[in-house]
């Protein structure tokens, strides 16, 4: 069984693997992400706080997902281009993933069970659900669809000075 973060691997959006392990020490904020959802203009948000506490320590990695409404339909180029020309986005965006049921990624079934969400349940509800994970490679916390990344920002700072 994983013990940490450091133990999976995940496929960049140009699909080549990438080891989590290269991020050994950073705080990683995981995030499903979708270019056609209600919350997709969270991708600014979560700009800013790449921009403001990469400095420190902190790696936003999005992972984009279509298992929620077919809210990402596009290819892997079509989503980073999209993100990029809309938003800003310049953290990183692996490729095209499924975070629930039996074809879900190693990494979110991994992440799902170390934090699950309300009532115990290990599911992702929806788009723009947010793992931090500190600096140990452990998962820190989950925040729902609806958080904010401008709230997260107490619990980044607690968790890069921790």
């Amino acid at each position: 069984m994983p013990s940490s973060v450091y133990d999976f691997s995940a496929t960049d959006g140009q699909g080549k693997p990438i080891k989590l392990s290269q991020f050994r020490g950073q705080v990683l904020l995981i995030v499903n992400t979708a270019s056609g959802c209600g919350f997709t203009p969270q991708l600014a948000g979560l700009e800013a706080l790449h921009q403001r506490f990469a400095p420190q320590g902190l790696v936003v990695l999005g992972f984009p997902c279509n298992q929620f409404g077919g809210q990402e339909p596009g290819s892997n180029a079509q989503i980073a281009e999209f993100c990029r020309l809309n938003f800003g986005v310049t953290f990183p965006l692996m490729g095209k993933v499924q975070v629930n049921g039996p074809e879900a990624v190693p990494l979110y079934q991994w992440l799902s069970s170390a934090a699950p969400g309300i009532l115990g349940s290990k599911g992702i509800k929806w788009n723009f659900t947010k793992f931090l994970v500190g600096r140990d490679g452990t998962t820190v916390r989950r925040f729902a669809p609806q958080d904010t990344p401008a709230s997260l920002t107490q619990a980044i700072e607690q968790a890069l000075a921790g």
